[in-house]
Formats: C-alpha cells, sequence, structure tokens
C-alpha cells in the first residue's frame, strides 16, 4: 500500500471516528433530557410549538444557568401574559436562542444565494430573531391590560348583583364566568374558582390572581374584598362602590387618550401631510412662472 493510499485511509478513519463520537455524544445529550409531563399545562404558542423538541432540550441545558433574579423576572413576565402554565423562564429564553438561531441561518442562507456574506448580516438577524418574541411578550401583556381595563366594569356589575341578590362571592364569580365576555378576566376568574376547588384559600387566590394581572384597579379590587371579607362587612355596597370607580377610571383614561390624540398628530401632520398639501397648491403656480419665462 501507497503512502497516498495510507493517508488516505487514516484521514476517512479519523472522520469517521469523529462523527461516530459526535454522534454518540448527541445522542448522550438528547437522553439526559428527562421528558416534561404536561398532562395539567397549556399548550404552547404557534412561534414554540413548532420547534418545541428542540426548545425542551435546549432549556434543560440553559435553566442552570439562569440566575434566580432572572428566573423570577421572566416567570412574573409569563404570570402577566397568561403564560405561566404554558412555558417557564427556562424554556422561553431557549425559544428566543433557537428563534435567533434560525432567522440568522435563514439570512445566511438568502445571502448565500447572492454569494454574499457578512457577520454583521447574521449578527443582525439573530438580534432580531432573538429579542422578537420579548417583543411579542410585552405586546401582548400590554394587550391583556387594555382587555382587562376595558371588561372589569362589567365584571363588577355582574358580580355586584348576584351578591346583592343572595349569592355568595364563589357563585357571583361563577356567574360573572358564565355570563361575562370572554377573555382575560374571564380566564382569570375561571382560575380563581379552579383554585379554591383545589382547596387554596380564597384569600390567597385572588392574591395570585392579583399579582399575575400587576394592575392597580385589581389590587384594589382584591385588597378590598379580602378586607371585607375579614371584617364582616356586607360586599354588596363595597363592589357597587368599586365598580363605579372603576367605570370612572375607564372614563377617565378614554379622556386622556382622546386629549393626546391632537398631539400625536402633530409630527405626522407636519412631516407628512402639511409637505403634499403645499406641493399640490404650489406646483400648477411655479409650473406656470416657468412657462411665462421667470
Amino acid at each position: 500500500m501507497s503512502n497516498e493510499h495510507l493517508i488516505i485511509l487514516t484521514i476517512a478513519t479519523a472522520t469517521a471516528s469523529a462523527v461516530l463520537l459526535i454522534f454518540w455524544l448527541f445522542t448522550r445529550l438528547v437522553n439526559a433530557v428527562p421528558e416534561q409531563d404536561r398532562t395539567w399545562n397549556d399548550p404552547p404558542p404557534l412561534g414554540f410549538r413548532i420547534i418545541w423538541w428542540p426548545i425542551e432540550w435546549l432549556s434543560f441545558y440553559v435553566n442552570p444557568l439562569m440566575s434566580s433574579k432572572s428566573q423570577t423576572a421572566r416567570l412574573t413576565e409569563l404570570k402577566q401574559a397568561g403564560l405561566d402554565y404554558t412555558l417557564n423562564p427556562a424554556q422561553f429564553l431557549g425559544g428566543r436562542i433557537l428563534w435567533g438561531i434560525l432567522i440568522a441561518c435563514f439570512a445566511n442562507w438568502v445571502a448565500s444565494s447572492f454569494q454574499f456574506f457578512s457577520l454583521s448580516l447574521l449578527s443582525i438577524a439573530f438580534a432580531l430573531g432573538f429579542y422578537f418574541p420579548a417583543i411579542w411578550l410585552r405586546d401582548l401583556i400590554q394587550l391583556r391590560r387594555k382587555q382587562m381595563i376595558k371588561t372589569l366594569p362589567f365584571f363588577l356589575d355582574i358580580i355586584t348583583l348576584c351578591v346583592e341578590s343572595g349569592l355568595n362571592i364563589n357563585s357571583a364569580m361563577q356567574q360573572a364566568v358564565a355570563k361575562g365576555p370572554k377573555g382575560v378576566l374571564q380566564s382569570e376568574f375561571q382560575r380563581v374558582l379552579r383554585d379554591t376547588r383545589a382547596g387554596s384559600n380564597r384569600s390567597d387566590a385572588l392574591r395570585n390572581m392579583a399579582q399575575r394581572l400587576n394592575h392597580t384597579a385589581i389590587t384594589n379590587f382584591t385588597s378590598t374584598l379580602i378586607q371585607a371579607e375579614v371584617s364582616g362587612m356586607s360586599l354588596g355596597p363595597i363592589l357597587r362602590a368599586q365598580s363605579e370607580q372603576r367605570r370612572n377610571e375607564r372614563f377617565t383614561h378614554a379622556e386622556k387618550v382622546a386629549m393626546e390624540a391632537p398631539v400625536k398628530l402633530l409630527f405626522p401632520l407636519i412631516v407628512f401631510i402639511f409637505p403634499c398639501v403645499f406641493i399640490i397648491l404650489l406646483f400648477p403656480i411655479v409650473m406656470k412662472i416657468i412657462a411665462q419665462g421667470f
């Protein structure tokens, strides 16, 4: 056997050994990840569902690297978005990393088709995929908060009517869940009822709801309700006062938004609308002046 054949055989053997070693390490890493029991969990969002298996695998190794402060902050955001029974902080971070890698790979594929490569482009693509889930989570929290402010007086009215008609607070919340509009508060009140059926104290369930929603109106409502129950006060007048206060706050917020509208319209009016109007008005005059030879 010649030296060239011996070198080729050595290279092929080393390559095959490296591939087998990588495959063995990969299978060891995959088998080390325990299967998560999601019997009582909600299905993940679509963007996480399509890459769920790699997210589970990556989150197992990312979780020890996250500090307790970071996990607490992410869990608070997931609770405010209503996703704490869907994702945990490590899975959310794993999804962000994987989406960053996927967007970077897609950008590299598009750039390579034009025979172009740029490390800055890959960095921007990875940052786009990494930060987009965080932006989506923030927008989801704001959307839930707007829906909550809009529907809170209606739910309080239903609970007040039920309590004044003789029902207890649990039955009143059950009627609010059944008759109220679908949305954030319906799912949150339903979760309070589910926690109380599971044996949790109603005061603790209400406090958990206030912590999840993280809004002053809900905090005031739950604090007043807990205090009234502890002191033995009548719930009807207190709930009616809460309903009137929340309705007045919603009306005040609507007035504030309406008063801010002209200020927000000022910039596009000056930058986009006024120049177009001036161009339309001055164009015939300028053309007439040019035609006359001035």
